[in-house]
């Protein structure tokens, strides 16, 4: 862990490359992050997470991907069941509180299941943003809702089942996304919101969750605290919004640093993010010479860094005694009951 760069990277297949294991050796990145072109079957996938854990010399290795539910789901049939939105998850809640957070709990905790039997260790949920009319589609039906108390009770609980298995969650995107009238995959967006709005709702659930061991930014500008810089680097906002306001004092990665949010050579987007202040970098597509160009310019983990770190580890449990059968059969039981409230 003292030695490794401040990094989580994509692979470009389903098999690490000669060239990707020498990346590895050279730039000793702290993670990875798994996509759908990653997964063929069952046994490659397991022997692909265990290839990543011998290449980097650590069990402990955290292995991230994005399995929400719903639009957003990169294991599917028939290494995990297709799952709902969040927002099916809310009509539940709306109609029975406690049925819409049993069933929260219980779909992470089956994500748990999923994603431990083929070695990833970290899953890129709960969403804590909160759409807006007009907003873009990017975050809709990922959402839990537009109210921030549900949004965090409803989060809260997905951090728990996940938890409970024994797989470590990730805040996303702090401070907020919900407002996006763009898709910062494809653009910058900017947000206008006067500062005491944002803090009366966007920013809520994030300060509410501000125990969770990691948190995403996004890469979107609010214009009420910085003008010129999204929140992946914007100095003023991470330093007075999310580790102040917010309070967060986890392991802060950026969202990928190849989304067209963000511009500038790789080197200058990997600079302003770490000066910044955010812990690690993101990228995702597994482009070695995007890769190259960000390890050029990503330091070794070192002190605060480093600390939040080794806390992810720390922070990790083993995995309780539940039934996933059992699971399975009482979460498809509130689903159905859902949907004939």
């Amino acid at each position: 862990m003292t030695e490794s760069k401040a990094m989580i990277v994509g692979l470009a297949g389903a098999e690490m490359t000669p060239a990707e294991l020498a990346f590895i050796a050279d730039q000793r990145p702290w993670g990875y992050i798994l996509f759908a072109r990653n997964i063929v079957d069952a046994d490659q996938l397991k022997r692909l997470t265990q290839s990543i854990r011998d290449a980097s010399g650590r069990d402990d290795v955290p292995i991230l991907i994005d399995q929400e539910g719903g639009r957003v789901q990169r294991l599917k049939p028939p290494l995990a069941p297709l799952y709902p939105p969040a927002s099916i998850l809310a009509q539940i809640y709306r109609t029975d509180r406690k049925a819409g957070l049993r069933a929260t709990w219980l779909m992470s905790r089956l994500h748990a299941f999923d994603l431990q039997r083929y070695g990833i260790n970290v899953d890129c949920l709960p969403v804590l943003d909160i759409p807006v009319a007009g907003s873009h589609s990017i975050i809709g039906d990922r959402a839990y809702g537009a109210d921030a108390d549900v949004v965090i009770a409803m989060a809260s609980a997905a951090v728990d089942g996940l938890m409970a298995g024994g797989v470590l969650p990730v805040a996303k995107h702090v401070p907020g996304h919900g407002r996006a009238r763009s898709d910062s995959h494809l653009e910058l967006p900017v947000v206008d919101t006067a500062l005491d709005e944002l803090e009366a709702t966007d920013f809520k659930p994030f300060a509410a969750l501000s125990g969770v061991a990691m948190a995403m930014t996004a890469h979107v500008v609010y214009s009420a605290i910085d003008a010129a810089n999204p929140a992946t680097t914007s100095k003023t906002l991470i330093s007075d919004i999310i580790r102040r306001h917010i309070g967060f004092d986890g392991l802060l990665m950026s969202d990928d640093v190849s989304m067209k949010a963000l511009s500038g050579t790789f080197e200058s987007r990997t600079a302003a993010i770490f000066a910044a202040g955010c812990d690690v970098a993101l990228h995702c597509n597994g482009d070695m010479d995007e890769m190259l160009a960000i390890a050029g310019e990503t330091p070794v983990l070192a002190g605060d860094s480093l600390r939040r770190a080794n806390a992810v580890s720390a922070c990790r449990r083993p995995a309780d005694n539940a039934n996933e059968a059992a699971a399975r059969d009482e979460f498809d039981a509130l689903l159905s009951s859902g949907a004939m409230a």
